[in-house]
């Protein structure tokens, strides 16, 4: 951990491995855990709270493989409920399912809403808070940072402050490290969530510890917020203004129901905008790919419209808009891209300016300026191919090979002389049988390769590497994360045009390519060919440059 007065310093603790594998589509392997905690650890967060170990056999097997992980800056955290009612916390199998993880520190929740205890629990209110207190003893004397969260908490104060606070009091009282305030449901606003917490430190006795002034309250006040309003990010934030200095989410938001506040739109805010420290220093130019890999492992998307680390949290396609930024970047942009490891973005327009077509183009030729006689029939050339359904702002790829055509900077890397695509389907329907032929050439020799698929948009893509991989074996690589067809004009029913997008990765980038036919194997082979070929230019300017 960086060696920060305190005062300064707020904790982050990432639940991704446990809150977030409770999100809709999210299943983790073991591997896929440990892969995930060491890249967060490479962050610089402070806790990452890596699963319940009582609640299934997977989880345990992580910790017991997690002792192999060399960790700089993270502790892992057990996560697990205070005892049950009437049993105590020694014979209490899920309590000693903690200390069976190993692992320095646990999060424990409880219950703080007075409708839980007695409803869904069905203890008394007097049975809760022995639980509670029980619970975190009996982890302190086993030599544990205790984490506690108080679960429901904001509801339960909203209608008994009394009795929330008194859950607090009381883990206070049995020697809790960390309170931690939850808004299990998630439709907390940021003021009220601040409001709260101010009062809290108030009815507790201070703030957090710093190193000169030791407040009675000695655990850090954290929170653990939920976006089922959509207000996850701005209310932790708010929290943190009011005092808390331990802050819990999701790298990627993920998690129950709508998700947890996601810890990257939060890091930037804490360390950019309220300039405190939360992870490791000199990681938050790592954000922005830190993140990616964490959506690879767990095989999500990154939106695009994700503060900070989308791909469009950068981008600009008025032309006025980008005009202005290569002028002054802060007339449109909040904070510099590279600061969290994004980068700027001109979207390829029909309305977006020779500007930021040659801004875009000087990464192919640093020195075209918007007269070069290329940009001018770029211009001309996607005002034309839009015309006719193109489009390029999401087909970064595909713009690029076309501007390298018009700069005299393409060579075709091979080509492809005839395919072939087959699709059969049985008289009922139930099996469907679809395959590719592609003849290939590179260099004067020849390939041909085929190949069966789920669908004969797969069965092509196969086939083209399988052409090429001998040529090209990187293409391994590589492989299509998303694929959508969109009708161009739907006056011509089933003869009218249609626009293919194609979304590729080799697990470190991505790049979009487009096609457009009024045949739609054809549309997505213009989209394929150009992704294969985007993947190999990019491979040998980055070996070039490398050498260099």
């Amino acid at each position: 951990m960086n060696t920060i007065k305190e005062a300064t310093y707020i904790e982050i603790l990432d639940t991704t491995l446990r809150d977030g594998a409770q999100g809709e589509g999210i299943s983790f392997s073991v591997q896929d855990k440990l892969a995930i905690a060491q890249t967060l650890d490479e962050l610089g967060v402070r806790w990452i709270e890596a699963g319940n170990p009582g609640s299934n056999p997977k989880d345990m097997e992580f910790f017991r493989l997690a002792s192999s992980l060399k960790l700089e800056h993270a502790e892992l955290a057990a996560f697990g409920s205070t005892r049950k009612k009437g049993v105590s916390v020694a014979e209490d199998m899920q309590v000693q399912s903690l200390l069976a993880a190993k692992t320095g520190a646990v999060v424990v929740f409880g219950k703080s809403w007075d409708v839980h205890v007695t409803e869904v629990l069905r203890v008394s209110l007097d049975e809760n808070l022995a639980m509670i207190g029980e619970t975190i003893e009996f982890l302190k004397k086993n030599n544990r940072t205790v984490i506690f969260d108080a679960e429901h908490f904001f509801d339960g104060y909203a209608v008994n402050p009394h009795y929330a606070l008194s859950t607090l009091k009381i883990a206070l009282e049995s020697g809790v490290d960390r309170l931690v305030l939850c808004d299990t449901n998630g439709g907390g606003f940021p003021d009220s969530i601040a409001h709260v917490v101010k009062e809290t430190l108030a009815a507790l006795g201070g703030g957090t510890r710093e190193p000169e002034n030791e407040h009675p309250l000695c655990a850090k006040l954290g929170v653990h917020l939920h976006n089922d309003g959509g207000m996850a990010t701005a209310s932790t934030l708010m929290a943190i203004k009011a005092g808390c200095s331990h802050i819990q989410g999701t790298l990627l938001g993920f998690g129950e129901r709508c998700g947890n506040a996601a810890l990257a739109e939060i890091i930037p805010g804490i360390e950019l905008k309220l300039k405190r420290c939360c992870i490791a220093e000199g990681s938050l130019e790592r954000l922005f790919s830190t993140v990616r890999k964490v959506a690879e492992i767990s095989n999500v998307a990154v939106p695009d419209s994700m503060p900070y680390i989308g791909a469009s949290a950068f981008s600009h396609k008025a032309g006025m808009h980008a005009d202005g930024i290569l002028k002054v970047s802060r007339s449109f942009e909040h904070i510099e891209p590279h600061t969290v490891g994004n980068s700027r973005r001109f979207l390829i327009s029909e309305i977006g300016g020779r500007s930021a077509i040659a801004e875009r183009v000087k990464k192919i030729d640093p020195s075209v300026t918007k007269d070069h006689p290329a940009i001018a029939a770029l211009a001309a050339k996607l005002k034309a191919l839009e015309a006719e359904g193109w489009q390029f702002e999401g087909a970064d790829g595909s713009f690029e090979i076309m501007a390298r055509q018009e700069l005299g900077k393409y060579q075709p890397l091979f080509t492809i002389a005839d395919y072939r695509v087959v699709s059969e389907h049985s008289a009922c329907g139930v099996a469907a049988y679809c395959h590719a032929w592609v003849k290939a050439l590179v260099d004067g020799q020849q390939e041909i390769a085929a190949a069966e698929g789920d669908g004969p948009v797969n069965a092509l893509d196969e086939a083209l590497r399988g052409a090429l991989k001998r040529f090209y074996p990187q293409l391994s690589q590589a492989r299509l994360t998303d694929y959508k067809v969109r009708v161009i004009d739907g006056k011509d029913a089933t003869a009218a045009k249609v626009r293919v997008l194609i979304e590729s990765t080799d697990g470190m980038h991505t790049w979009t390519t487009v096609g457009v036919s009024t045949d739609i194997i054809d549309a997505s082979h213009i989209a394929l060919v150009d992704a294969i070929e985007y993947k190999i230019i990019s491979d040998i300017e980055r070996r070039f440059k490398a050498y260099l």
